[in-house]
C-alpha cells in the first residue's frame, strides 16, 4: 500500500457512505493520533485498539444525528500526498471552513490539529481535512 492514510480515510468516507455503526481499520501509529483527534473533536463516538499480534486493529464507532441519521463527518480530504507533500508554516497554517472544520497536521510535535499547532507556534505537514 502506498498511502496507508487515504486508505484509512477512504475506509471511514465509505462506512460512513454505507451507514455503518462500526469500522476497522488497520492500526499504525498516525491513524491511532488522527483516530484520538477525531474523537477529541467529536467527530466520531469511540474508537478501541485491538492488538492482534500484528499491526493491530482500530475499531471505530462512527457519530450519527439521531433522528436524520446525518454524519457527524461531512467531508475527508488527504492534502498531502506521496507524489506532492504538503507544508506549510506557523504562519500560514490553512483554517478549514473558517475555522468550522480541522486540519490534521503531522508536526515535529506529533500529530495534533491546526488550531493547536497555531497555538504552539509549529508548522508542518498537512495531512487531511476533516468537516
Amino acid at each position: 500500500m502506498t498511502d496507508p492514510i487515504a486508505d484509512f480515510l477512504t475506509r471511514l468516507r465509505n462506512a460512513i457512505m454505507a451507514n455503518h455503526k462500526v469500522v476497522e481499520l488497520p492500526a499504525s501509529n498516525v491513524k491511532k493520533e488522527m483516530t484520538k483527534i477525531l474523537k477529541d473533536k467529536g467527530y466520531i463516538l469511540n474508537y478501541k485498539f485491538v492488538d492482534d499480534g500484528l499491526q493491530g486493529v482500530i475499531k471505530i464507532a462512527l457519530k450519527y444525528h439521531p433522528e436524520s441519521k446525518i454524519s457527524a463527518i461531512k467531508n475527508l480530504k488527504r492534502v498531502s500526498k506521496p507524489g506532492l507533500r504538503k507544508y506549510c508554516g506557523a504562519a500560514e497554517l490553512p483554517r478549514v471552513l473558517n475555522g468550522l472544520g480541522i486540519a490534521i497536521l503531522s508536526t515535529s510535535q506529533g500529530v495534533m490539529t491546526d488550531k493547536e499547532a497555531r497555538q504552539k507556534h509549529v508548522g508542518g505537514e498537512i495531512l487531511c481535512y476533516v468537516y
